[in-house]
């Protein structure tokens, strides 16, 4: 769908034929709807539409060059815009069954030679991260092997994460392992690429750890967690 300065896609199963308007968490603030707004890389905002749960994503960069362009991206065509490329990627993982959150809309407004970039997904039954449950206590051997069947899932399909780690991880009441914001995710063949992001979600792993009472995570986790994985 077309608009003023950009376009958006869309599920009209989810959201009808929607406006612009949608992607502004004060529209829903003035709505009485905005449930709640975090910071951080990408701004986000949990709202309900009816019966209807979403989660609204402004695309922030981060790093150093956000000092200078903060939510600005080079535009080198509509299909390569973030928000466009993570929608098209999720919607094709949910047609596979994988545990992520269903796309509900996405858009890019341009300008010049930049574009800003909106995402709207559905609201996974969990709010729970990974290092939200690490921080209140152990994880046993059997959560640590689900995590890693859940990863197993995405590396059998080809499904690079390119930012795997303990916040975008989180762990329903009844075991459920669900993995959020696939920014700059692919799929690709398989190869040396899996254990490059296991290895990024186990330096996340001690980060967040790190100075928590021991036991939170050591090799004996790691272990489970790559026993989960398919690995000896």
């Amino acid at each position: 769908m077309i608009t003023a300065r950009g376009a958006m896609l869309y599920d009209a199963s989810c959201v009808g034929q929607p406006r612009e308007e949608i992607f502004d968490a004060g529209y829903w603030r003035a709505r009485r709807a905005l449930e709640q707004a975090t910071g951080g890389r990408g701004t986000v905002a949990f709202v309900r539409e009816g019966e209807q749960r979403w989660v609204l994503r402004h695309y922030r960069r981060g790093g150093l060059v956000a000092r200078f362009l903060e939510d600005a991206y080079l535009w080198t065509g509509a299909e390569r815009t973030r928000s466009f490329a993570e929608w098209r990627l999720l919607h094709r993982l949910r047609g596979w069954g994988l545990p992520v959150p269903r796309p509900v809309a996405a858009r890019f407004a341009r300008s010049g030679l930049v574009y800003r970039a909106d995402l709207i997904t559905e609201e996974l039954p969990s709010r729970t991260t990974l290092a939200m449950v690490l921080a209140s206590g152990p994880l046993d051997d059997p959560a640590w092997r689900r995590i890693g069947r859940c990863i197993a899932g995405l590396h059998a399909r080809g499904v690079h994460h390119a930012d795997l780690n303990a916040h975008n991880l989180l762990l329903g009441p009844d075991g459920e392992v669900y993995v959020l914001d696939f920014d700059r995710g692919r799929i690709r063949g398989r190869g040396a690429w899996e254990q490059a992001v296991l290895e990024r979600l186990r330096r996340s792993l001690a980060k967040v750890t790190a100075g928590l009472p021991a036991g939170r995570f050591d090799d004996a986790a790691w272990r489970s967690l790559r026993q989960g994985c398919g690995e000896p």
